[in-house]
């Protein structure tokens, strides 16, 4: 325990978080911040285009678990699909809260939830 309180107050003093102790929900500011603490450096030094390629394949591996994978498998690779959106929208400086706002009232066309646009 000790050695416990030591290390949580090691991260307070270099002002880094404690890791979570139970699943909470995260907007995606935080998450963009989170990926931006982890892996900015090496994200800039990949660039844009290794990025789309990675989320590209990522975006593969979730289609796959989406007709073949258990529910662990799909909660996995749509986890890796976000950080990878979350990770392309940092080298491009795109809020993802600012990006989404546009469905906060439903339909971005129409407006309605659910969406009344014609299918077609």
């Amino acid at each position: 325990e000790v050695r416990a309180r030591s290390t949580r107050r090691r991260r307070l003093l270099i002002g880094a978080r404690p890791p979570r102790t139970t699943v909470g929900v995260m907007d995606f500011a935080e998450l963009q911040d989170v990926i931006e603490r982890t892996y900015g450096d090496r994200d800039r030094e990949r660039g844009v285009y290794a990025s789309v390629a990675w989320l590209t394949e990522e975006i593969g591996e979730l289609a796959q678990a989406v007709r073949k994978g258990t529910h662990e498998q799909r909660v996995h690779e749509f986890g890796d699909v976000v950080a990878w959106v979350a990770t392309l929208a940092n080298q491009q400086g795109v809020d993802l809260n600012e990006a989404l706002a546009r469905y906060a009232d439903g339909c971005p066309k129409c407006l309605a939830i659910p969406c009344s646009c014609r299918l077609g």
